[in-house]
């Protein structure tokens, strides 16, 4: 496999790392734009939109520019490595990825057209309290309009929680329990549920959405079970998940190698003492690995094909859970006290990696779906093996 990028994935990495760069290569910058509702800069995402980023994975009759994983993960690996607080990873590869995946025609052109242009923020409301990652919906429940069946309205009832940037987006993509069984989709005007707000402990906003007979437009056709493409795309953002988890790492591996050369105790740089810097090479290992495992993964991608799509969501994610939890946490201890602290920089990105790692499954959940499989490969007899 070639994991090199060409000509115009390299122009679009440096497009995309001078416009957040700019933004954010001050890290005070990012915090002091955390602070405020609603948690990302608003200039920014309109500057992504007007470069084409946020409709970078859409077809072109769709409004998009109908770009490949490997360029998506080039996206999302850029806004990793300054922790960009946009919310990228909800709105474009998961929202609109399942409009893009499940919606009809008119619901993608006139949906995602509004994502591209940055005139509309989608988000998508799926978790439930107590659940863990599953692809399908129990306490948000659909029902046709009982005032008139035949006229093909529906009604949303019950509550999601945590929903990413819940409380600014304009529009919601909701999954709810069907009547006749199975997981729907829905679109919903965000103002019509109640939705209470609040800050994560990584910088960024979610919120408690309630429904209550709430209206809804069925996103693709009505009443069909779309538990499966929830599932793909679910996968496809725990890949540009990892992709990001990838970027922070990167930067926070060369922050402490950077505080390691320049620090000095006993009248000596701290890479002098030789335990350190063994330690440091053990958050580059990590850092490779995951990289290597992240990068076939969105390679994968490209072939189409849910069930590889699957199996290499769930190796990257185990792997990028692994390495997060490792580099970020050395990156701390390596710096001493000065990374325990709000100011400094190492302590956002360990806490951007801990929501990634949760965000769609942590490493105990992926290593149990990839056990599941062990059964289906064949046994080797070693002393047959000439």
């Amino acid at each position: 496999m070639d994991f090199t990028y060409d000509d115009e994935q390299d122009a679009l990495r440096d497009a995309v790392r001078g416009l957040l760069g700019k933004a954010y290569s001050d890290f005070e910058q990012r915090r002091q734009t955390c602070k405020a509702d609603p948690g990302f800069s608003e200039q920014v995402w309109s500057q992504m939109a007007e470069m084409g980023l946020l409709g970078l994975p859409f077809s072109e009759e769709d409004g998009g520019v109908g770009a490949g994983p490997v360029e998506i993960a080039i996206v999302c690996q850029e806004i990793g490595r300054v922790i960009a607080p946009e919310p990228y990873l909800h709105a474009v590869v998961l929202a609109g990825g399942l409009v893009q995946a499940c919606g009809t025609p008119d619901q993608r052109q006139d949906v995602l057209g509004a994502l591209a242009s940055g005139e509309r923020l989608l988000a998508f409301a799926h978790d439930e309290p107590g659940s863990r990652w599953a692809p399908t919906a129990s306490a948000v429940t659909a029902a046709q309009d009982g005032a008139d069946p035949d006229s093909g309205g529906w009604t949303l009832t019950g509550t999601k929680e945590p929903v990413v940037q819940g409380a600014r987006a304009d529009q919601l993509v909701v999954s709810a329990a069907l009547p006749d069984g199975g997981t729907g989709l829905f679109l919903v005007d965000a103002e019509a549920a109640e939705r209470t707000g609040y800050p994560t402990y990584d910088g960024g906003r979610a919120a408690q959405v309630t429904f209550d007979g709430t209206p809804a437009t069925p996103l693709g056709e009505p009443g069909r079970d779309l538990a499966g493409s929830i599932a793909t795309v679910l996968d496809i953002a725990r890949i540009m998940a990892a992709n990001t988890a990838v970027g922070a790492m990167e930067t926070a591996l060369r922050t402490t190698c950077g505080y390691l050369t320049s620090r000095k105790q006993f009248g000596v740089t701290l890479n002098t003492f030789q335990a350190l810097t063994f330690r440091a090479a053990d958050m580059y290992v990590s850092l490779e690995l995951a990289t290597s495992v992240v990068s076939w993964a969105t390679m994968v991608l490209q072939t189409g094909d849910p069930a590889r799509v699957r199996d290499a969501a769930a190796r990257a994610g185990l792997q990028a859970s692994r390495a997060g939890r490792h580099v970020g946490q050395e990156a701390i201890q390596l710096h001493g006290g000065i990374g325990m602290t709000a100011e400094y920089s190492v302590g956002s990105y360990t806490a951007v990696l801990t929501a990634l790692d949760h965000l769609l499954g942590d490493g105990d959940h992926h290593l149990a779906d990839l056990a599941a499989t062990v059964a289906g490969h064949g046994a080797i007899d070693p002393l047959a093996v000439g």
